[in-house]
């Protein structure tokens, strides 16, 4: 893949653990839009949905989520990508603290705009709260690229379809039997939507399966990164819900062997360090597989960069870390708001 739009961060500058050995860590050029794109759309969400109180969603100092996770996003795109993503951060953050009856009804909602009536252009008075929010996405999408803005769309609608029908309460056994749940929830196509439209990859149709089947792995370690790392989170909103199980791979792999809370983490360590070695394999056979379209090879080298993201933003956002701060720029920002031009001479 070339890159165009990012540059590498000295791996001096950085403790990845060992959780994404042979993958480099990239950083967007631009220093504003994910910014602007993120504030903007908790001022939305602060407007037309609900306060959004002592929030932490995908910024950071040094390594915003979308800049290190999508490195090589088109300039022009990063902001409309940089708010669907803090959308889809603030919506996991209502999940959390709803029944196990909840996300179904919540999921009849987001359908009702991310499916065929907006794909088909009859949005009438659905402009309500946080489905105001998911039409202003989808214009902003549809103005840059209307062909992959419905692609994505359709993934979206897929993925909460998916997730929505299912249960939080499940005891999953193994770590085999949760990943693929997992990684559902985690939001899969919400990512692979996130990546193809913000890059203007198309992924053919005849390849789609295949592209499902070789990404596994690195869905697997981006899951299961997040889970190591979102733990403490989830963990107190289960105990704040009343929940009996904690949907993260650390309260299954404790119940697998029989072990505590820190033995788990170190195999879920060990299980993110398989699943890269596996995925870079993968990586290199597709390099040199002549017969694969050059938007798949491109999805999946970014993959690599999505996970090597994902671990370093996990490791230092205020989201997990609430004794992080933000950066002096986006401090200002949030005060001053997303739409003053000012922070550009800060």
């Amino acid at each position: 893949m070339d890159f165009k739009y990012s540059e590498v961060i000295a791996r001096s500058c950085y403790d990845a653990q060992g959780l994404c050995d042979g993958i480099q860590l990239r950083r967007h050029k631009d220093p504003y839009a994910e910014d602007i794109g993120a504030i903007r759309c908790q001022e939305d969400w602060a407007k037309f949905v609900s306060p959004i109180g002592f929030y932490r969603g995908g910024l950071a100092a040094e390594y915003s989520f979308m800049r290190v996770a999508l490195p090589e996003c088109i300039p022009e795109r990063l902001e409309v990508v940089s708010y669907a993503c803090e959308y889809a951060f603030l919506y996991d953050d209502v999940l959390e603290t709803l029944t196990d009856d909840a996300p179904s009804i919540i999921g009849k909602d987001l359908l009702d705009v991310f499916g065929k009536d907006v794909l088909s252009n009859r949005q009438n008075a659905r402009t309500q709260g946080a489905k105001r929010i998911q039409l202003q996405i989808l214009a902003e999408m549809m103005a840059i690229d209307a062909e992959r803005a419905v692609t994505t769309m359709k993934a979206w609608a897929t993925y909460i379809q998916l997730a929505s029908s299912q249960s939080r309460s499940v005891a999953f056994a193994t770590i085999e039997e949760y990943l693929p749940c997992r990684i559902t929830d985690f939001g899969e196509l919400f990512l692979f939507g996130l990546l193809t439209f913000g890059m203007a990859l198309t992924i053919p149709t005849e390849e789609m399966a295949l592209c499902h089947e070789l990404m596994q792995p690195a869905f697997a370690a981006i899951t299961l990164t997040n889970d190591l790392f979102s733990w403490e989170k989830e963990y107190e909103a289960a105990q704040k819900a009343g929940e009996s199980q904690v949907v993260n791979a650390v309260w299954v792999l404790m119940r697998e062997y029989s072990t505590d809370e820190t033995r788990a983490r170190e195999i879920c360590r060990d299980k993110i360090k398989e699943n890269v070695a596996d995925y870079l394999r993968i990586v290199d056979d597709t390099k040199r597989n002549l017969s694969i379209s050059s938007d798949l090879a491109k999805y999946l080298d970014a993959l690599q960069y999505l996970h090597s993201g994902n671990v370093i933003w996990s490791m230092h956002c205020p989201r997990y870390h609430p004794e992080s701060t933000y950066n002096q720029q986006q401090q200002k920002m949030m005060i001053h708001g997303s739409g003053s031009q000012a922070f550009k001479a800060w």
